[in-house]
């Protein structure tokens, strides 16, 4: 048989060598094809075992078509085959998966678990499809260098090239086939997440809305199992008990112990830390209205949270000291839910109802009504604690269905009737105001729902749904009071957001003591605050409330990832973690260039004396590569195509041209400014109207402060565009000059040795250039000079013409030298008969009496008339 089948096969690849030989057109239509496979290549030398190497057969002499020379099987893409293998490990995966929901088709938690690992697949698979892409990418980019094969009578192209070619087509055709497969996949998987969605809803509907008949034979027969089963569970409970004093007390003991100490250092932090928080202050008769919520919100929250980090951490010590057994381990997980229930509903109720504080209780009930409210909470809470108990040892120990329907039935009845007792309480304060008296009923609508629901409750349980009852009687309890937390933490949050509401409170008072915060700052410091308590509030009671109507813990985490890694909009995907991971390396990135550009600035640049202006636009180019490098940095890592980036740029240019070009302008202009540095930081500039002290170079415009201390902005693209003067941009030399003018009577010589000789004996002043006087003019009542001067720095200018002209004064004075003021004649051209008028006026005035009672002028005067 072996020898038989050898010759067939030896027989069928000649057969094949021969076919493949009689037609070279054939093969050479495929070899040019894009969409051909690696297979339609040149024939090859096929052997066999046994065998010699089998020759393509010559193709007729008549044919003018190029023989194609044996060649080896072209090589694979490592790309590909890698490619091929994820998809064959997805594939697996998937019908393992499958496998997995046909086999707990009736386990919600364990197709919760699956369909995380089918929705996982799915990205995985277009993961795997998103990688081929630049290799499509490369694939084409080199056959568009290659460019498209000769046609038909033109001279063939180089073997090299010819295989080149069939190597990328099949490479292409190769990647276009396992995109396909990769899209196949992911919608298989698709399909099998809505397939485990669709089994979870019907199957939560039937538990639901199951019926059960309820008679008395199946009370009879409930209590009978409970028997049975309180039997069976006793003899494991002392079974594990002695196992675990006989062999495992030693673990038990380190992990009671740890527990206690984990339990003390909990309550010794929370006392430490928030004891002032959550405590009612008894000395105070009316607090305010923030105190009593505060007080209310944190003194649930936090033993809650305390108390919950107890138990999970006393559990978790328990099972890695391996004393918990398989059957024991969820029973006792169960009490410690039941503890934690019943502590947080109780300490809620607590909080809103304060049965022994009436002054800090946030609603108006009596005394008794509170009271009497906490005890029938207390005992839904327990009821419902022990139900869950009960079920989870049903579920363990696969007790009846008849035992979990009774026991559901119980506990709704319970719940049921607690319900309608509570509804004819009497727990409304009074009209008088006094907690102690006695109190009025219910407001109609209040009562009437309490007992629409109980009645609800009891008669749902006694037709038979007792699912149903079950699930309405724990979301009254368990919601209610999630609800309850979260409401009073929303009211909380707004109250301490309020305005100048947090420096009230003793945390408010704390921070601003240890901050020192002014009162701005902590009234900011009271939004913050208030923004993390709606935020507290809402993440940690929505999840509780999703959990208690059916929801897994492992959708929560699945939606959660989905709602910051996969938000589409449109043909967008937005990743809230992408952005925030984007916006954290742009924040490094900035935190990055800002340190660069102070060790530069102050360790190198200082060092090496570098002009002040040099150092600012070294600086300021840092920043804006850092910022531009950051910027760019962040945006990839948040995911955004920078390629789609292109209508943006398109939007900003258009608007560029209509209304930002003179922003764009500015823009450009200061990064001229930067490179040419006409000026810099530290230069006397003067443009236009305007002059000072060049003080920052940003990109927008240049700050400049005048000698008045004012600061004046002036936009970069008038620096430009406008004619500027710089005192200092090659050097800070100055020449100054000192206006002098003396009397027609001095001697010009004289001056100008005078003033030459007091400008050379200081030392401030430049010898190279020499100072000079020049002669100026003849003035009209004095000979004008001027003393000119150059300075080393010009900002010791004013202070140097000063005292030169000190100098000048008390040298012309000792030399005698006067300096003249403006002389001016007044000629007056008169007539006679005004000059006549006028010598009359001063003899009469001299005629008059000391006394001054007669007239001046005995003519009445023209000016007093009227018209």
């Amino acid at each position: 048989m072996i020898r038989y089948r050898s010759i067939s096969l030896v027989v069928a690849l000649i057969l094949l060598a021969a076919g493949s030989s009689l037609f070279p057109s054939f093969q050479s239509a495929m070899a040019q094809d894009g969409n051909a496979a690696p297979a339609a290549t040149a024939p090859e030398i096929l052997t066999a075992p046994d065998a010699t190497p089998v020759q393509p057969a010559t193709p007729p002499a008549a044919s003018t078509a190029p023989v194609a020379s044996p060649a080896a099987p072209l090589p694979r893409d490592e790309e590909i085959v890698a490619a091929e293998r994820r998809i064959e490990e997805e594939r697996a995966r998937l019908s393992a998966l499958r496998a997995q929901v046909e086999k707990n088709i009736e386990e919600d938690g364990l197709l919760a678990d699956v369909k995380v690992n089918v929705d996982a697949l799915v990205r995985d698979a277009l993961a795997i499809s998103v990688d081929l892409r630049p290799r499509i990418g490369d694939i084409q980019a080199r056959l568009t260098e290659l460019g498209e094969p000769p046609a038909e009578g033109q001279p063939a192209e180089s073997p090299g090239v010819a295989e080149e070619r069939a190597r990328l087509n099949a490479a292409r055709a190769e990647v276009n086939a396992l995109t396909r497969q990769t899209e196949d996949l992911s919608i298989e998987a698709k399909a099998l997440s809505d397939r485990i969605s669709n089994i979870r809803r019907t199957l939560f509907t039937s538990r639901l809305f199951e019926n059960t008949e309820i008679n008395g034979s199946v009370v009879q027969e409930a209590f009978q199992s409970f028997s049975a089963d309180a039997a069976r569970v006793q003899r494991s409970i002392t079974s594990w008990l002695t196992f675990v004093i006989k062999f495992k007390a030693l673990p038990l003991a380190v992990a009671v112990l740890l527990s206690m100490a984990l339990a003390s250092l909990i309550l010794f932090l929370e006392y430490r830390l928030f004891g002032r928080i959550n405590r009612r202050d008894t000395s105070i008769e009316d607090p305010s209205y923030l105190s009593r919520f505060s007080v209310a919100f944190f003194s649930t929250i936090l033993p809650s949270l305390a108390l919950s980090f107890f138990l999970s951490s006393t559990y978790f010590l328990l099972d890695t000291f391996n004393v918990l057994r398989s059957d024991i381990s969820p029973i006792v997980a169960s009490i410690f839910g039941l503890v934690g229930l019943v502590f947080f509903i109780t300490a809620i109720s607590r909080a809103v109802l304060a049965p022994a504080a009436p002054n800090w209780r946030l609603v108006r009930l009596s005394n008794k009504g509170a009271r009497d409210l906490s005890i029938a909470i207390f005992l839904m809470a327990l009821v419902n604690g022990l139900d869950y108990v009960l079920s989870v040892i049903s579920e363990t120990y696969s007790s009846p269905v008849v035992l979990t329907v009774m026991k559901s039935f119980a506990s709704s009845l319970v719940v049921g009737t607690l319900l309608l007792f509570v509804s004819f309480l009497r727990p409304v304060l009074a009209v008088s105001g006094d907690p102690s008296a006695r109190g009025r009923p219910w407001p109609r609508a209040v009562s009437i729902t309490l007992r629409l629901v109980g009645a609800v409750l009891i008669l749902a349980a006694g037709i038979g749904y007792v699912g149903l009852a079950r699930f309405l009687a724990t979301q009254i309890v368990l919601t209610g009071a999630v609800v309850a937390t979260m409401y009073i933490g929303v009211l909380t949050g707004k109250a301490i957001s309020a305005p100048n509401q947090f420096g009230e409170t003793r945390v408010g008072q704390f921070i601003g003591r240890r901050f020192r915060l002014s009162a701005v700052g902590l009234d900011q410091s009271g939004i913050a605050a208030g923004l993390f308590i709606y935020v507290f509030a809402l993440i940690t009671g929505i999840p509780l409330i999703l959990m208690s109507w059916g929801f897994q813990a492992r959708d929560l985490q699945l939606w959660l990832f989905n709602l910051f890694t996969e938000i589409n909009v449109g043909t967008i995907r937005i990743s809230i973690f992408g952005i925030l991971g984007g916006i954290l390396l742009f924040a490094a990135g900035l935190v990055m260039t800002r340190w660069f550009q102070k060790w530069l600035d102050g360790n190198v640049m200082a060092r090496s004396h570098v002009d002040d202006g040099v150092r600012n636009s070294v600086k300021t180019g840092v920043g804006y590569l850092g910022t531009a490098i950051a910027g760019i940095i962040g945006i990839s890592a948040a995911g955004i195509d920078l390629s789609s980036l292109a209508l943006v740029a398109g939007a900003l240019s258009l608007g560029i041209g209509f209304g930002l070009q003179n922003i764009v302008s500015n823009f450009v202009s200061g990064l001229i400014l930067l490179v040419e540095r006409p000026f810099k930081v530290g230069d006397y500039v003067i443009t236009g109207a305007n002059e000072g002290i060049v003080k920052r170079i940003s990109v927008r415009a240049t700050e400049i402060e005048t000698f008045r201390r004012q600061s004046i902005i002036v936009p970069n693209s008038e620096l430009i565009n406008a004619p500027l003067g710089n005192w200092t941009h090659r050097n800070r030399v100055q020449r100054s000059e000192v206006p002098v003018s003396v009397g027609y009577d001095s001697d010009p010589q004289e001056v100008i040795d005078v003033l030459l000789e007091i400008v050379t004996e200081r030392e401030d002043v430049l010898h190279n250039p020499e100072p000079f006087v020049e002669f100026q003019s003849f003035g009209a009542s004095s000979l004008d000079f001027e003393l000119r001067f150059y300075l080393a720095d010009f900002a010791d200018g004013l202070r140097v013409r000063n005292e030169v002209r000190i100098d000048i004064v008390r040298r012309f004075r000792a030399r005698g030298i006067v300096m003249p003021y403006a002389h001016q004649e007044v000629m007056l051209h008169i007539q006679d008969r005004d000059r006549e008028a006028l010598l009359g006026r001063g003899s009469r005035a001299a005629k008059i009496p000391s006394d001054g009672q007669e007239e001046l002028f005995p003519g009445p005067d023209d000016d007093k008339l009227l018209p």
